[in-house]
């Protein structure tokens, strides 16, 4: 996930940063970009899911979990994990290619999804395969998540340790659930241009930092705070810049005293 989210993050923001600096860039090129970019933002969220599934075996059939979560039976299921998330939205390129003239992948257009792939049948087919995607990867995050609080409760003897649990599968729970936007986003984009016509760029920049950037920088900061070690390193780097700048703000006064 973390590559994932690394390659979807680059990918993101040089397109982003092309589209306002070229404003068009050529065909061939923004196919590339805006493929790369669809298949890793669908990849999030069903990684999530993978990682809720994880969750839900080790707590609550945890004997038999290292028999089904081996190495092998993982790598497997990350190569299903991008099989489903490439395999409806290649389509659209191989469509592309089937109606659209080779003098079309030269010419330069603004980098939009609905720019390159114009055949009305492919924007019916992504509200279609959004919604399924919602549906499963949210299904999956209820079951799985209640299941787990469930199980939490049921095991755990102090009040402390289950108010833990609990606090977990919320915070994973809303930052799947803000990976999902990423299902409802161009609808909601397009209404909102209804609404603001004249504010077309302002809501790609706030929809682009509200679906794709935040997600993914609460996404060290739930896994970093939440560990032991780096929690505590981080609270002495605090004590110590603290510290230092007292020591300086001391030194300061001094100075001026003398």
């Amino acid at each position: 996930m973390v590559i994932n989210d690394a390659i979807q993050l680059t990918v993101t923001i040089m397109l982003f940063v092309l589209s306002y600096i070229f404003y068009k860039i050529n065909v061939s090129l923004c196919c590339f970009f805006i493929l790369v970019a669809v298949f890793t933002t669908r990849n999030t969220p069903v990684n999530l899911a993978g990682m809720a599934i994880e969750r839900y075996i080790a707590i609550c059939i945890p004997l038999r979990h290292a028999q089904i979560c081996t190495v092998r039976r993982t790598y497997i299921f990350i190569g299903l994990i991008w099989f489903v998330c490439v395999a409806p939205d290649i389509t659209d390129l191989f469509v592309t290619l089937a109606t659209q003239s080779l003098s079309f992948f030269q010419e330069s257009v603004f980098c939009l999804r609905q720019n390159v792939f114009k055949d009305p049948v492919l924007a019916y087919k992504r509200v279609v395969f959004d919604a399924i995607y919602f549906s499963c990867v949210f299904l999956t995050l209820v079951f799985t998540y209640l299941r787990i609080l469930f199980a939490a409760r049921a095991l755990s003897t102090e009040k402390a340790s289950a108010q833990k649990a609990r606090n977990t599968i919320l915070l994973h729970g809303g930052q799947l659930a803000m990976c999902m936007l990423s299902y409802i986003s161009p609808s909601v984009e397009v209404a909102l241009r209804l609404i603001f016509p004249g504010r077309i760029l302002e809501i790609r920049f706030a929809n682009y930092l509200i679906v794709y950037i935040v997600p993914r920088f609460l996404s060290p900061i739930i896994y970093g705070v939440r560990d032991k070690k780096f929690r505590t390193y981080l609270r002495r780097y605090f004590v110590i810049s603290r510290c230092k700048v007292k020591s300086r703000k001391v030194g300061e006064q001094d100075n001026d005293n003398m």
